[in-house]
């Protein structure tokens, strides 16, 4: 039987260790953060769909990516409506937004109002949670 994107994706934290790199670990399992101009995809300008590094689920088009100038890849809109969802994050003294997957839960970034139009939101996310797939040719 195939999952679907909707399924939940529930796994120990010693399956999730095994199958992710210990910065990936630190920044998707335990909402950590990695340096601004570090990630592998702060700077990717090609053309592809990211996914979720833990569950394979598709988050976000390089369509909707820009140079929001912050040191980490900036969309306006993921992939799907229900790919992200979006929490209250009252850390460090701030109330922000966290995003995660929606399938696996896993700690993408933060969003803020302050992106471009269409929807005027900045999806701020982290390279370590994120997998690149470039289009292929054939497309």
């Amino acid at each position: 039987m195939t999952e679907k994107l909707t399924d939940k994706i529930n796994k120990t934290e010693a399956e999730w260790r095994e199958k992710l790199s210990p910065e990936q670990y630190h920044v998707a399992r335990e909402a950590g953060t990695e340096r601004a101009f570090t990630g592998k995809y702060w700077n990717n300008h090609e053309q592809g769909m990211y996914h979720c590094v833990c569950c394979g689920a598709p988050l976000f088009d390089s369509g909707t990516k820009f140079d929001s100038g912050t040191g980490w890849p900036s969309f306006y809109a993921p992939a799907e409506e229900l790919s992200v969802s979006e929490h209250s994050d009252r850390t460090y003294g701030m109330t922000r937004t966290e995003a995660r997957c929606a399938r696996c839960d896993a700690h993408l970034g933060h969003v803020f109002p302050d992106g471009p139009k269409p929807t005027g939101l900045r999806y701020c996310m982290n390279s370590a949670s994120l997998d690149f797939k470039p289009k292929s040719s054939g497309q």
